[in-house]
């Protein structure tokens, strides 16, 4: 039994992301009153028992809505995983030892909480390897803040796959989050997903949309994650999108069931700013999708230059 499992059989196939909890969130942000209807209505979902939030979203805004709502709903259901991630100084950049503590502080004060059950890493391309992992440094903190009863579980979480196979190699970490590395058009992550899944970690892919750029076609140019979409990107998934339209299947559907169909993944983590995308992704849930729809899929042609870790 992997260090994961006992997490891992709460974990539902779908979690609820919080970037966009502020007034002024990725995408146009979120009223404090949409913030808490979709916590309480989370907190009674039976899809979704995952709310993954952070230090930084918001600057703190999402994890201070996610503490009202906790507070108005009486505490956190028992069988429901909230997770947030420590950060580094936005303003100072600073991503020492002592950041990574006052960050989990911060965010315990925000949530209204004595611990949180499991705790990220985030984004530790903004510092050195050798930072990182120093004795002083945010994962030394992080494992003593654990020794502590602070948190039950160490995650890594952040960006380009290659840091991330460091991190999963250390032995250290009981979860992992990957984000815009494992969608239809881009397969960056695949080898990291292999090489969590042997080392026993509980596995969560974010941002399987890509940002929005997968939620409908035709597609347009735009934004993929957090940049211009190349051409041949957007040729892909418009390529993607077609085949899901003559099969009858909406592009969002087909992205959602990507991620969530690769038994390497433990859940996926969407990004929900009220109650109707709840809603919404239930109904995307719902959608039936034709056996024959996933080689077809397969044979798209990709271009690894387009990913987000390009060769």
């Amino acid at each position: 039994m992997s260090k994961s499992d006992t997490l891992a059989s709460r974990v539902t196939a779908l979690a609820a992301g919080t970037g966009a909890w502020s007034s002024a969130g990725a995408g146009g942000g979120s009223s404090v009153a949409d913030s808490v209807e979709l916590a309480h209505a989370l907190f009674e979902s039976p899809s979704v028992r995952v709310l993954d939030t952070s230090n930084n979203y918001g600057l703190g805004e999402s994890e201070t809505r996610i503490g009202l709502a906790i507070r108005e709903y009486g505490g956190v259901p028992d069988d429901f995983l909230l997770q947030t991630k420590v950060d580094r100084d936005m303003v100072t950049g600073d991503f020492s030892g002592l950041r990574v503590r006052r960050s989990l502080e911060e965010s315990l004060e925000r949530l209204g909480l004595d611990k949180v059950e499991l705790v990220y890493l985030h984004d530790p391309e903004n510092t050195t390897w050798e930072a990182s992992m120093a004795d002083d440094g945010p994962v030394a903190e992080l494992l003593a803040m654990r020794d502590e009863g602070l948190l039950s579980r160490v995650g890594i979480s952040g960006g380009p796959a290659d840091m991330l196979d460091r991190y999963v190699d250390t032995g250290l970490f009981d979860a992992l989050i990957t984000h815009n590395r494992y969608t239809l058009v881009d397969r960056g992550a695949a080898e990291l997903l292999t090489r969590a899944r042997s080392a026993g970690l509980l596995v969560f892919n974010a941002s399987p949309y890509g940002g929005g750029l997968l939620t409908r076609w035709p597609v347009a140019a735009g934004r993929y994650a957090y940049g211009e979409a190349p051409a041949e990107l957007v040729r892909a998934a418009n390529e993607i999108g077609a085949l899901c339209e003559d099969a009858g299947v909406p592009l969002a559907a087909a992205a959602l069931a990507w991620s969530m169909r690769d038994r390497r993944i433990d859940s996926t983590i969407i990004g929900m700013r009220t109650i109707d995308d709840l809603r919404a992704t239930d109904a995307l849930l719902a959608h039936p999708l034709p056996d024959g729809l996933w080689a077809a899929i397969d044979a798209v042609p990709l271009d690894p230059s387009t990913w987000q870790d390009a060769p």
